[in-house]
């Protein structure tokens, strides 16, 4: 049974139809990602299900009882109270209950009324512990943290909030609400990769359904079971997470194009049969023919001309300089802010070569933005030096997009870069997207996308042989990231890339700059490897080993030897049990998104697995 359905659904903006002929079923438990170009509908199409907005045509039916809870894409919180009290608010359920509770415990004390409420009590309080009335609190917490909030922030009013903070405090509220029916509006836009790693394993262990609108390829490879796609107004749906979802619909494109080219093919032949034989003593077949065509326009036989490819964002870095063979170099180098004077990150010595792509990555506020404005000179550093090599010539692209300037308008933006006619100025804004009048538009009127786009379409300009590139991706739609991944792939300079596109950094990144507590850790290998080591320390069990017990039926024979081989298995048995206790403690802090915490155990881990091989060495020493 469906949870959701909606049929024959559209709408559409003044005269342009946004979508029409829209038939959609959300199972229970189902997992299903909505993609699409950027203005296809997704939004709508959410508001439309939830019921915020009333289609033109068709319906939506919601199952009786069934709880949906929505999140947009900009928060609509308001108020003046804190961040855990809006974050209680997902616990109305629950805290009606306790209040019931509370006042059954007060009628108990009464002689009268202690028969009657503890016949209510007992229940009420059963059904108030299975729904976890008694760890609100502690998952309150867990989930704030999950997301990104810091302890201190918990008591911070929500006019202090930032708009992607409030976005992730409705966040929170939601999940903590549990409804039956999840629709989420681009959930992982303000979330680091800690963040959408905690969110991952959440939605894989919760028992409702969740329809998101996603542009993060990577979140939905993990998170998937269908993708509904929305494009040029109409719905496909296709069975599996995200690379189902690329292959199917390359294979299902291929195919209708195929069909369309061997009907018209039929079709030319029949066309051209009548033409030559009607009245003829070939007559009759050609009105046979004739015929047929008839039908097949008369039943809506014949197909369409696939609309192919949708207009994709152009991009090319062009042909670049030749720089020296070291190209990036910190020594000692530490960085932060004058105003505090303390230390934000502190960053090992590196040197990056030619050619090479680094992704610097961790959580937000960690410091990666700064790293880049120091490399860039915009940022003194507190102490030691950054240099960039011979014939080294840095393109910056800036997250905020803050060289932006508000006032002019995307052609001034291009003509004050590069002194082009402007008809070649419009030529190349076409292949960014931006055509027609939109080319006089002013910068502070364009979407996070649009401003996106016209970011890479200066960086293009600047003839750059080192990228410096912070978050490049943000609010590109899917078309667009592949268009940015595909000509950084061809780059013939060197990148160090600052994304939470993890798609992006493990296409592209041989080696990863993490960021974490103040210091940065060099790991030399793509995202893929790096995910794999960390669930590898996470998942591997305390008794991967045998026990020597197991792994020898004797012991050394020698007195000596014997007393020493049993007080190494005791030292071994318990090397083992705290490996579990810190492998537990490390589970349990990577579900909560502790990632510092992971890393403190991690090294733990790595501590008492050292000395576990070691014992276990001087074990098979003693029993050779």
């Amino acid at each position: 049974m469906s949870l959701l359905s909606g049929s024959g659904l559209a709408c559409s903006f003044a005269a342009d139809e946004i979508f029409a002929e829209v038939n959609v079923e959300i199972a229970r438990a189902a997992r299903i990602a909505l993609v699409g170009p950027n203005g296809a509908g997704k939004t709508t199409l959410l508001r439309v299900l939830n019921g915020q907005e009333a289609p033109e045509a068709g319906v939506v039916r919601v199952a009786g009882g069934t709880r949906i809870g929505y999140l947009p894409q900009r928060s609509e919180l308001a108020g003046v109270h804190s961040l855990e009290t809006e974050a209680r608010r997902g616990f109305r359920d629950l805290e009606r209950q306790a209040a019931r509770l509370a006042g059954l415990e007060a009628a108990m004390e009464d002689p009268v009324r202690r028969k009657a409420a503890l016949a209510q009590y007992g229940p009420l309080q059963e059904g108030f512990e299975r729904a976890g009335g008694y760890t609100r609190e502690s998952r309150m917490r867990m989930v704030l943290r999950g997301v990104g909030f810091a302890e201190a922030d918990f008591t911070r009013p929500l006019t202090q909030l930032s708009g992607g903070e409030k976005t992730r405090a409705n966040l929170v509220r939601l999940l903590l609400q549990a409804p039956d029916l999840l629709l989420l509006d681009e959930p992982t836009n303000h979330l680091d990769i800690d963040a959408i790693t905690w969110l991952e394993k959440w939605l894989a262990s919760f028992a409702g359904a969740v329809l998101l609108v996603s542009h993060d390829r990577w979140f939905m490879d993990q998170f998937a079971q269908q993708i509904w796609e929305l494009e040029q107004g109409r719905l496909s749906v296709y069975l599996g997470n995200y690379s189902h979802y690329a292959r199917q619909r390359g294979e299902r494109r291929q195919r209708r194009r195929l069909e369309y080219e061997a009907q018209q093919e039929r079709i030319a032949k029949d066309e051209a049969f009548i033409r030559k034989h009607m009245g003829s003593r070939l007559t009759a077949q050609a009105k046979g023919r004739q015929k047929r065509l008839a039908t097949l326009e008369k039943r809506g036989l014949r197909l369409e001309r696939p609309t192919g490819e949708r207009r994709r964002m152009g991009l090319d870095m062009g042909e670049t300089q030749r720089s020296g063979d070291e190209v990036l170099v910190t020594r000692d180098l530490v960085l932060g802010y004058p105003d505090d004077g303390l230390p934000l990150l502190r960053v090992p010595d590196i040197t990056l070569c030619r050619g090479e792509v680094a992704a610097l990555v961790g959580p937000n506020g960690v410091g990666k933005s700064a790293f880049l404005k120091t490399i860039t000179g915009q940022l003194a550093p507190l102490a030691g030096s950054v240099r960039t090599g011979a014939a080294v010539q840095p393109g910056y692209f800036a997250q905020a997009h803050e060289n932006l300037r508000e006032d002019r308008s995307i052609l001034d933006e291009i003509l004050e870069r590069r002194p082009l006619k402007v008809s070649e100025a419009r030529d190349l804004l076409g292949q960014y997207l931006f055509g027609g009048d939109d080319v006089f538009r002013p910068v502070h009127t364009l979407s996070g996308g649009e401003r996106g786009r016209l970011a890479l379409a200066l960086l293009a300009l600047a003839g750059a042989n080192l990228l410096l590139l912070d978050e490049p991706s943000n609010h590109l739609d899917i078309d667009s990231q592949d268009v940015l991944q595909q000509v950084l792939e061809r780059f013939g300079g060197t990148v160090l890339l600052v994304s939470h596109d993890r798609w992006l950094i493990d296409a592209l990144a041989t080696q990863l700059w993490i960021a974490s507590a103040g210091e940065i850790r060099l790991f030399d290998g793509t995202w893929a490897e790096y995910a794999r080591a960390q669930e590898a320390v996470v998942k591997q069990p305390a008794n991967a080993r045998a026990a020597p017990s197991r792994r020898r039926k004797e012991r050394p024979r020698g007195k000596k030897e014997q007393r020493r081989a049993l007080e190494l298995e005791a030292h071994i048995h318990d090397l083992e049990q705290q490996q579990g206790r810190v492998a537990t403690a490390i589970e349990e802090a990577s579900r909560a998104g502790q990632g510092e915490k992971v890393a403190e155990l991690g090294a733990l881990w790595a501590e008492a697995d050292a000395a576990l091989e070691a014992a276990l060495t001087e074990w098979s020493v003693l029993a050779d």
